[in-house]
């Protein structure tokens, strides 16, 4: 490796950056595009650094090869995942960086992507081969994921001085965001002009950046693509994620009341794979383990509602959407039913007769399956753009609705708009990229030659994006969203 970064050196020296733990060699490509893979953010959090905070990397005197992407964090086999379950480890903080041009005259705007995947799975290698990548410094990171990045365990808030444990992952985002704001000048961008992105878990955990205390002053706006706080789940407390990773390092092969030491020794595969049988009490489905928020009293001081509601999330731009058909998350009415009465309140038999009385639609799918968009993704969105349109933060919403012919809309289906290059899409689709860059650039997602898109305001204004055109709407799925107040 060291051989291979001494030839890049010499023969593209523009490829060589200087970062402050030490020079690294990336490559050319003929667009004048620089890319550089795998670069570690932090040390490996491995052996005595495992479920503690991430640690500054220590220095390196060489030139690091940064042409190869670094391993994904530890994850169970998914398929939509294979690439990143084939090359994975526990050694797994590094980050991915395109830049257009490493000495522009002036800095360019920074898009960090937070990768969805559940908190549990998924990983930063290729987004820098967007298109994105032509108009923005484009930085795509990792994150501890699964039991390794949220357990809880008391053992574990034992010795935090903090009195904490879990959200190891949020850490590892902002400690990322911290190498953001230390290096992405040598790339040629603007540390004061970083937009956070992400769908799903991604988007999820830019909603918890922008109630956590510790993320401030680490980025200047941000997107959220079919994903917020709490996905409309209520949060755990850190007794009740303590409970759950008692459980979970039991069926791993260890004492639940193991200490720290024991428990940093059950094989970091052990702990992947008995997160899949540690049964959720209150949600019912495995698959949202890492996506229930957290209290922890540290990184989340409160629950992120309380947060949200007292303070509108961190004063910084905002946009923050769902697609008009999510996940099916509802097997049968009895499911449904359950979640209403468990996270509708008082206002639980309205929801039933309301979903009682609907049928099924040709754009938004069965009942079912509008039910779970409206209650993990559109009803959630609309509570946080609320709030934060309240304290009178920039904030737009929006709801995507265009397939390619013969598709149909679903969960993550935005991405290719907002990632791909435009020209290769049917004429009428929705211009995404250009918004997401022009919001990147300034501030504000609106531009030259675009449909104009209003702030959401009292009005609940959204910018609809279907077929052929972009069109601003009010109020979406109002008549359920008004009994929900759940971020």
């Amino acid at each position: 490796m060291l051989l291979l970064a001494l030839a890049l050196a010499t023969a593209l020296p523009e490829a060589v950056v200087q970062t402050n733990a030490g020079r690294i060699a990336g490559e050319a490509t003929p667009d004048g595009r620089h890319l550089f893979r795998g670069i570690p953010f932090a040390q490996p959090p491995v052996g005595p650094l495992r479920w503690k905070p991430p640690v500054p990397m220590k220095p390196w005197t060489d030139i690091r090869d940064a042409t190869r992407s670094g391993p994904g964090c530890m994850q169970i086999d998914y398929r939509w995942n294979h690439d990143n379950a084939a090359n994975q480890s526990e050694d797994c903080l590094y980050l991915e960086v395109v830049s257009p041009n490493m000495r522009p005259a002036k800095p360019l705007p920074v898009m960090v992507w937070i990768h969805g995947g559940g908190n549990r799975a998924g990983g930063a290698v290729g987004t820098i081969h967007s298109d994105l990548g032509k108009h923005v410094v484009l930085v795509s990171i990792q994150y501890r994921l699964g039991a390794l990045g949220f357990l809880s365990h008391p053992a574990l808030t034992a010795e935090s001085p903090h009195r904490s444990s879990g959200n190891y992952g949020l850490l590892d985002q902002q400690a990322a965001l911290r190498w953001v704001q230390a290096n992405i000048a040598a790339f040629g961008g603007d540390p004061d002009n970083v937009t956070l992105f992400g769908e799903s878990a991604g988007a999820q955990d830019i909603g918890l950046q922008y109630l956590s205390p510790l993320a401030r002053g680490l980025f200047a706006k941000g997107i959220e693509e079919s994903g917020t706080a709490g996905f409309g789940m209520p949060a755990r407390s850190l007794a009740e994620n303590e409970a759950i990773g008692e459980a979970l390092v039991t069926i791993a092969g260890a004492s639940a009341h193991a200490d720290a030491a024991t428990l940093r020794e059950i094989p970091a595969e052990a702990l992947v794979q008995a997160a899949e049988k540690t049964p959720l009490p209150e949600v019912g489905d495995n698959s949202y383990i890492w996506v229930q928020s957290v209290t922890d009293g540290w990184i989340l001081p409160e629950k992120p509602a309380a947060i949200l509601a007292r303070t509108g999330g961190a004063p910084l731009p905002l946009i923050i959407g769902s697609n008009a058909r999510e996940l099916d998350a509802f097997h049968d009415q009895a499911q449904l039913q359950n979640a209403i009465d468990k996270t509708f309140g008082g206002n639980a038999a309205a929801g039933r007769a309301f979903y009682d009385k609907l049928r099924p639609d040709a754009r938004r799918g069965s009942v079912l399956l509008q039910a779970a968009t409206d209650l993990a993704f559109a009803c959630p969105a609309r509570v946080v753009a609320t709030a934060h349109s309240k304290m009178r933060y920039p904030t737009w919403q929006y709801e995507f609705d265009y397939a390619l012919p013969g598709q149909e809309v679903s969960h993550s289906y935005e991405i290719r708009f907002a990632m791909g290059d435009p020209a290769s899409f049917p004429p009428g689709a929705p211009p995404l990229q250009s918004y997401w860059i022009n919001f990147a650039r300034t501030g504000d997602p609106n531009g030259p030659g675009l449909p104009h898109w209003a702030p959401y305001g009292k009005a609940r204004a959204y910018i609809s994006f279907q077929d052929g055109k972009s069109e601003m709407k009010a109020n979406l799925r109002g008549d359920i969203c008004r009994l929900r107040n759940a971020p």
